[in-house]
Parts: C-alpha cells; structure tokens; sequence
C-alpha cells in the first residue's frame, strides 16, 4: 500500500488550501491551479531558479522568494500578486527583452513563446532599458536543429534536460554576468558534438525561439514541453514509453 504523503496547511492569496508538505510553493500552486508566471522552471528537471519571474511574498518576510526553489511550510501566508510582484516581474521582462534581441514579428516562435506571453502579462508595452543589441553568431551547423543565442534567455532548460533526461550532456553556460551564453561540447559548433544524439528534447523545452528546427517560418515553431514532464514521470514509475508514442510527443 502506498504510503499516504503529509499534508499542510497553506494559503495562497488569503485562500487556505492544503498543500503535500514535501512539495515546493511552485509546485503546490500548479497543483492547485494558482498562476505564478515562470520561464526557467520546467516540472520533471531540477531546480535551476534563475530567471526570477515566480518570485512571491511570503508573510512576515521582507525578500522575495522564488517559488521553485522555496518549500512549503505548516500556515504558511503565501502571496503571489501584489503591486511590488507585478512591479518586479514587468523589469525582469523589460531585462531580458533589453539584453537580447526578441523581435516578435520575425521569430519562428511568435504566438507560441512563453517569453511574449509574460510581456502580455506583466503588460509590458515598452522597454525602459537601453537595448544592449548582441551581435551573436547563429549556429545552423546541425543538418536538424538551428540555434539562436541572440533570442536565448539562459535559462538552462536544454542545458538540464540533455544532462538529466537525455544523459548526453551537449549544452553548457559558458562565461559569466551579461557575458554568459549557452555553447554545445567544448564549444564546438553543434553540428559537429558527437555526444548529440538529435533527440530534440533540448529544441521541446525551450522557451523561446532560441532553439528550433531548421526550416521553420515565422510563427511556425511550437515547443513541446510535456515530453519532458512524461519522460520524468515514465523514469520514476520504470514505466517503458513505446518509441512511436516519443515520436508523436516530439
């Protein structure tokens, strides 16, 4: 019989609910159906907590918290829209569309970037942020996949998924600060990694319209992150997933 997890009292927004007390903040409000916006977070990869969007405010405690990476706790007051949320949230956007080149109308992910749907939000209609404008070199060397670090946010979702589901370990964070830009193998051109094994997980959970599939016209790019979420609940269950199910998935 499978033991029956503990329970705590929580609340989100002043609404009590109970939450598992060994889940995080984020995942009891996905499991609760609570909107707390996020890019770097993906349900079945670790806990990167970088980007900073699903920060809340947590009664009594003045810093705020990312939910990702914050665990629930007994009658914990958990606060996810209030005016310096929203505040915070709206410059973190207005950030990363000033250091990279996120020009919608000419992306092959426009209408389908989980980036465009935090500016509509956060109501983001300007950036108060001098544009830094990078002159960064595409990576169209993979007969398959085509990569963009002018549109890529760092979020380390390919780097985390080719490392913790796919097992080859292409992708890294290179440099540090500003500087920091994803680079495949010992920054080799990503054609040219051997360790690839083109399964394309990297290009389903991307954010943006960093990664995508050689080809694809503007709008014409949609990620699929669920596969990431069906492959971490397959391998904790030593479940078998049938190679025609993984392709339809991709």
């Amino acid at each position: 019989m499978r033991e029956r997890r503990a329970t705590v009292d929580v609340s989100f927004d002043g609404v009590e609910y109970e939450a598992y007390a060994d889940e995080s903040v984020m995942d009891a409000s996905r499991r609760l159906g609570i909107g707390i916006p996020s890019l770097c977070y993906l349900e079945g990869l670790s806990v990167w907590g970088g980007c900073r969007m699903c920060v809340v405010q947590i009664a009594e405690d003045h810093r705020l918290r990312p939910a990702c990476a914050t665990p629930v706790a007994p009658d914990m007051e958990i606060h996810t829209d209030t005016p310096q949320l929203r505040a915070h949230r709206k410059a973190i956007t207005e950030l990363l569309f000033a250091e990279g080149n996120h020009v919608c109308a000419v992306c092959v992910v426009n209408g389908n970037c989980e980036l465009q749907d935090v500016a509509v939000d956060t109501g983001m209609d300007h950036v108060r942020f001098d544009y830094q404008s990078p002159q960064r070199e595409i990576d169209a060397s993979h007969p398959k996949y085509i990569f963009d670090p002018n549109r890529c946010i760092v979020c380390t979702r390919c780097v985390r998924v080719c490392h913790e589901i796919e097992g080859a370990h292409v992708w890294d964070v290179a440099y540090r600060g500003s500087e920091a830009v994803l680079v495949t193998g010992m920054n080799q051109p990503w054609g040219t990694v051997d360790s690839c094994t083109w399964c394309g997980k990297c290009v389903a959970v991307c954010p943006t319209g960093a990664l995508a599939y050689q080809g694809r016209a503007v709008g014409e790019m949609q990620h699929q992150t669920d596969i990431v979420i069906r492959l971490a609940m397959a391998r904790n269950k030593g479940e078998w997933i049938d190679p025609a199910e993984l392709e339809e998935m991709r």
